[in-house]
């Protein structure tokens, strides 16, 4: 049966056709990375970004590193979602709360649009990480809403409609540092600010790409059968973290439950560009481009800490993969 999605067409989605005699299901664009390491002056490098088609072009929100090495979003615009630039400055936050709009640092966005507004949820420095929550109708204005959690927490992803008029976020409760540990909750709000409802999602463990920690990828993409979400996966080795590409499929009424999980990795760290860089061994992906009339999957990775890549999958043979490869 055909797979069904919920969602735009995107008639202009970046895509390559996969290479002949490839037996992945996931592949890389054969220009990679797509955005370098110094794309700015005084930035060493842009990676863990979200895109979204907008007016017929693309445009994104990227975390940023200077020469400090404090991360910060910046808006990107593109014709065709492969040459960008950059806003010179960091996105500037609105908001009346001045204790809400003081941060620390801002890193890894998603960005989702619900009922024609385009909500961004980051990792917030407030005491430690939290999740930061904007919202805008055109890139240009940005209004801070209330942190969703308390410290300490990372990668809040938006789930792109409501349920039952509740607004439903992906999150992995973490500590001050790189998490030796993680599993993934999702959480209800009314209204963004009032977040209540956990749910436990899946956990870490299994097999050993995923041992050490889980968490949610780009907003998840509807089908018809279920939601379809990317994450990424980390285990330790001896040389330190390695993170890689996999994906679940969860209950389409109730996302707290999993349908099926892949039982293997679907894009691990192999490239020169995702083996060196300022952490080496990094697949990270945040954001995604899903045509619905074709199917084809565009996902903008993070690679080594340092540049961003992309990637291409069909979302039949992605489902596929994951029920008949599933834990």
């Amino acid at each position: 049966m055909k797979l069904a999605i919920t969602g735009p067409a995107i008639p202009n989605i970046p895509w390559q056709p996969k290479p002949a005699g490839t037996p992945d299901v996931v592949w890389r664009y054969d220009a990679n990375p797509v955005i370098g390491r110094r794309p700015l002056p005084r930035v060493t490098g842009i990676y863990n970004s979200a895109v979204v088609p907008f007016g017929g072009k693309f445009i994104g929100v990227f975390r940023t590193e200077g020469m400090d090495r404090v991360p910060h979003l910046h808006v990107g615009r593109s014709p065709d979602g492969l040459k960008w630039t950059f806003e010179p400055k960091p996105i500037n936050f609105h908001c009346e709360d001045e204790e809400v709009k003081r941060h620390e640092y801002a890193y890894d966005p998603r960005v989702t649009p619900i009922d024609g507004v385009y909500y961004v949820t980051w990792c917030n420095g407030y005491h430690g990480p939290t999740i930061g929550i904007a919202r805008t109708t055109d890139f240009v204005h940005f209004e801070q809403l209330e942190n969703a959690f308390l410290p300490y927490n990372r990668n809040g992803v938006l789930f792109p409609r409501k349920f039952g008029g509740k607004f439903l976020m992906l999150s992995r409760p973490s500590d001050t540092g790189h998490t030796p540990f993680g599993d993934i909750f999702v959480s209800e709000s009314p209204d963004l600010v009032y977040w209540g409802r956990h749910r436990h999602v899946m956990s870490r463990g299994g097999p050993w790409f995923q041992g050490t920690k889980v968490g949610a990828g780009p907003s998840p993409i509807e089908t018809s059968e279920g939601w379809l979400l990317f994450y990424h996966a980390v285990t330790t080795t001896c040389n330190g973290y390695v993170y890689s590409m996999s994906a679940v499929l969860l209950d389409v009424d109730q996302p707290w439950k999993v349908i099926a999980r892949c039982n293997q990795a679907m894009l691990n760290p192999e490239a020169p560009y995702e083996l060196t860089g300022f952490v080496p061994g990094v697949c990270f992906p945040v954001g995604c481009l899903c045509d619905a009339a074709t199917g084809r999957i565009a996902i903008y990775y993070g690679a080594a800490d340092t540049v961003s890549a992309l990637c291409f999958c069909q979302a039949q043979e992605i489902v596929e993969f994951v029920k008949t490869n599933s834990l």
